[in-house]
């Protein structure tokens, strides 16, 4: 495990602290729990964007084209 040293405004700090004692945790928890949720944010729209590339716009319609219409019932409207 590393040891991270940031500067956070005050007003932020507090917020922190009645959040991680609502929740239980320790002030590194929360933090770590942050980090975590922001990192695999990132990650997954680079994810999903890689995979959007990979798409073919075309085929997608011809697939689409092949679906029938039905009218929505009305409690679907």
């Amino acid at each position: 495990m590393s040891t991270l040293s940031i500067r956070i405004p005050d007003s932020i700090h507090e917020v922190i602290k009645k959040v991680s004692k609502k929740d239980h945790i320790s002030i590194n928890q929360f933090i770590a729990s942050a980090i975590t949720e922001k990192v695999t944010a990132m990650e997954t729209e680079d994810y999903l964007n890689k995979r959007g590339n990979l798409g073919d716009k075309s085929a997608f319609i011809k697939v689409l084209n092949k679906v029938p219409y039905i009218e929505a019932e009305e409690v679907d409207q």
